[in-house]
């Protein structure tokens, strides 16, 4: 518990009084942000604001976490380190497509297939490294089983060993291009992106720390009762990690809300996705993420059903414009209202799937 608590001060700290120093520097490099000229024109006088926000709630996340398992807690994990190396893989990708954007001085950065391929890489090493590591009990980071609120009876491994270990990592990749990019269309407006994803990534806080105590005591069930107890390899330390991300990005927030004087850019959110989608394939909860990311679905969503329905049609729209954060804005709502607003929404999605994942618990 102290390293928890240490995880989370030490990386909201961080980011909280180091940010200006980081906005100044970011200022004087001409890492500023650009504007798409065919969106909202309030966004027009965001132009110029310091981007690669994302920088700083990484380092804070490394900071609070390694200072905090080294200190006060039994040293880091294998299933902590995987989390943290998604987040840093993806957020170098977000950093490559912002440097260029900025280098280039447009909103157009890396490709979209090349985005993509970086995104794909990171994840199949994660993926891969993720069934290293076993512990004593011969349990790994993650499983080649598809899991919702714990592993599922649908192993990969069924299909053989070489294409089951193909179908899991093309699982993983899918699961981390989801996530990832769906923060990446979600970071629109001052501070919705950051408050969302500390919801979101709040509520393996508490499903870590669950599954962390259901195993201390598993050794005290009856045999008939083992099914309580979770297979989860260091759950705690995932809640650790989590509390970790979860202080960075609070303090991050605090200059990123309305009106923002920093940016993540997509170094932040990229990482955010990666980190979201590592926690749920180390915590096996990974289809449960649809509900706590139930903002993020409906994000992405929109952007989709607007780009079929468009082609569909030979040009009309549904929504004034995608994501559907941008279609309430072109409709007179002001910016902190749908921030607010979609907060709540995140919220609600949130508390569904901790809520779920305790039913499931008392059910059985």
């Amino acid at each position: 518990m102290r390293a928890l608590l240490t995880a989370g001060a030490l990386s909201l700290s961080f980011t909280l009084f180091l940010t200006p120093l980081f906005i100044r520097l970011f200022t004087r490099l001409g890492w500023g942000q650009f504007i798409r000229d065919d969106g909202p024109k309030t966004h027009h006088v965001k132009r110029g604001t310091p981007t690669m926000g994302g920088i700083i709630f990484i380092l804070g996340t490394l900071f609070g976490y390694f200072v905090a398992t080294s200190l006060v807690g039994d040293g880091p994990t294998a299933s902590g380190l995987l989390v943290l190396f998604m987040m840093v893989g993806l957020g170098l990708v977000g950093f490559l497509d912002d440097f260029l954007k900025t280098r280039k001085k447009q909103s157009l950065g890396l490709g979209g297939w090349a985005k993509i391929a970086g995104q794909t890489l990171v994840a199949a090493v994660f993926a891969l490294l993720a069934l290293q590591f076993p512990n004593a009990e011969g349990a790994t980071p993650a499983s080649t089983k598809i899991s919702f609120i714990r592993d599922l009876p649908l192993d990969f491994m069924v299909l053989g060993t070489v294409v089951g270990i193909i179908a899991y990592v093309a699982w993983i990749v899918l699961l981390t291009a989801a996530a990832s990019n769906g923060v990446n269309v979600t970071d629109g407006l001052d501070g919705l992106a950051s408050g969302a994803s500390i919801l979101a990534i709040g509520s393996f806080i508490i499903i870590g720390f669950w599954q962390f105590n259901q195993s201390r005591f598993s050794e005290n069930l009856n045999p008939s009762d083992l099914y309580r107890s979770y297979d989860v390899r260091d759950p705690l330390d995932l809640a650790i990690v989590a509390t970790a991300i979860v202080g960075a990005v609070v303090g991050f927030l605090w200059w990123n809300t309305n009106p923002a004087h920093i940016y993540m850019g997509d170094t932040g959110s990229l990482a955010l996705g990666g980190a979201l989608a590592a926690l749920a394939v180390t915590s096996q909860t990974e289809l449960l993420l649809l509900l706590i990311g139930g903002l993020f679905v409906i994000e992405t969503g929109s952007v989709i059903v607007q780009r079929a329905y468009f082609k569909v049609t030979g040009g009309k729209r549904i929504f004034l414009m995608s994501p559907i954060h941008h279609h309430f804005e072109l409709k007179g709502w002001a910016e902190v209202t749908i921030v607010v607003r979609f907060w709540i929404i995140a919220g609600l999605f949130v508390a569904a799937g901790v809520g779920a994942f305790y039913f499931e618990w008392l059910q059985r």
